[in-house]
């Protein structure tokens, strides 16, 4: 999603504004952690996430410190916000190595007041058996890869766990944790509506306040796609999937948790902070295989593969691949891309250079957009964001 980073001239580096623009004292900072590690790879999902037969946890170890000693070096009078760990599988982490990298986080840059601190995990029984020790190293916020709660459909989506594992591991992260969230995947081949609304009023039962519910895509380059191409995977229909997405805003909203981002539903005071900052285009680092960042004004990417991030490192002390700077027309054109997503919009000021102001006022005619000081897609803009996106962008 992110726009292609450019080099702007003398007078526009003097006008950086947005995301990334220079620290000031007590700025706040999201750092993401990629452990890009998994048991298998996913029919879906096209993550960065690798199969290795062994990893070395200590060299690993030292190469993310390395990593994050960069990042910390560029980002002086800053304090942490957040801190995401995700992949991969994250909690395939041995919790010293989890609690390592918090402790050198907090030397490095310091903690704002009552950080976040999240990391991802699959619900099976030998991840969860660290949750205890996840929690004693700092974690404070879990989000488990539950996916769904029918057997049938978890042998579908490629998961090693089941129904009654990923329950199981939902109690013991409750137990552990300070706050949990889980995903749920939708819209699979065959899913009814009846389906979809019996599973999602269950998962509503169990008392997160934060979920994420996205829409089954076929992503390029995936096993699914390959199934799709051949014609031995048939995607629901997009007017079904439609129909579910308005089924699950309803749920979610009666239930207290309203969607506050198009796939992510909360109770007030439990949306994810860290993903916050993303997508109101705050300062945030990336440290680990292929993450992302943007911070001093910078769009930064490491090296994807495992073994080429870290021969990056050895001849770098980093593992970046590519830094940039970002221009006012770039990061306005990313701050519509990632804060239309939100249900509280986007200020309008910051997105003036990447806006069709004709194209603004025709979709807010047909019931798409609402305009003020912000600019917000509208429920029926929401089903049809990427559409809306792409007759918006000057």
């Amino acid at each position: 999603m992110p726009a292609k980073a450019g080099i702007p001239g003398g007078e526009e580096r003097q006008r950086l504004s947005l995301a990334g623009a220079p620290a000031s004292a007590g700025a706040t900072l999201a750092l993401y952690v990629h452990w890009p590690f998994c048991v298998s790879k996913c029919p879906y999902c096209d993550f960065n996430s690798h199969v290795r037969s062994s990893v070395d946890q200590e060299q690993w170890l030292e190469a993310l410190l390395t990593d994050l000693a960069h990042e910390a070096r560029h980002t002086p009078g800053m304090k942490l916000g957040s801190i995401f760990f995700g992949g991969g599988t994250p909690s395939l982490m041995p919790p010293a190595t989890v609690g390592a990298l918090i402790e050198a986080a907090d030397r490095c840059w310091g903690f704002a007041e009552g950080i976040e601190i999240t990391l991802e995990a699959n619900p099976s029984s030998v991840e969860a058996a660290r949750f205890a020790d996840l929690a004693a190293a700092g974690v404070n916020r879990a989000s488990l890869g539950v996916q769904s709660l029918d057997d049938e459909a978890l042998r579908f989506l490629g998961r090693a766990h089941d129904a009654a594992e990923g329950l199981a591991a939902l109690d013991t992260a409750q137990a552990n944790f300070r706050r949990v969230t889980f995903d749920l995947i939708y819209a699979l081949p065959g899913q009814s509506e009846e389906q979809w609304r019996g599973q999602l009023g269950r998962a509503l039962s169990f008392g997160t306040g934060h979920l994420s519910l996205y829409q089954l895509t076929i992503e390029p380059g995936t096993r699914f796609a390959t199934l799709a191409a051949r014609g031995d995977l048939r995607p629901a229909d997009p007017d079904h999937g439609a129909t579910l997405y308005e089924a699950t805003r309803e749920l979610t909203e009666s239930a207290g948790l309203p969607a506050y981002e198009i796939s992510n539903h909360a109770r007030p005071g439990e949306e994810s902070r860290h993903n916050l900052a993303y997508w109101r285009y705050a300062p945030y680092a990336g440290i680990g295989p292929g993450a992302h960042g943007r911070r001093a004004g910078l769009f930064t990417r490491r090296h994807k593969k495992p073994e080429n991030w870290l021969s990056a490192l050895s001849r770098n002390g980093h593992g970046i691949e590519e830094e940039a700077l970002l221009s006012p027309a770039e990061m306005a054109s990313e701050t519509l891309l990632m804060g239309l997503r939100l249900r509280e919009g986007v200020e309008l000021d910051r997105i003036e250079p990447a806006i069709d102001r004709t194209a603004v006022a025709r979709l807010q005619r047909e019931g798409l957009l609402a305009v003020d000081e912000r600019l917000r897609a509208t429920p029926a803009g929401m089903l049809v964001l990427d559409s809306v996106l792409a007759e918006i962008c000057a």
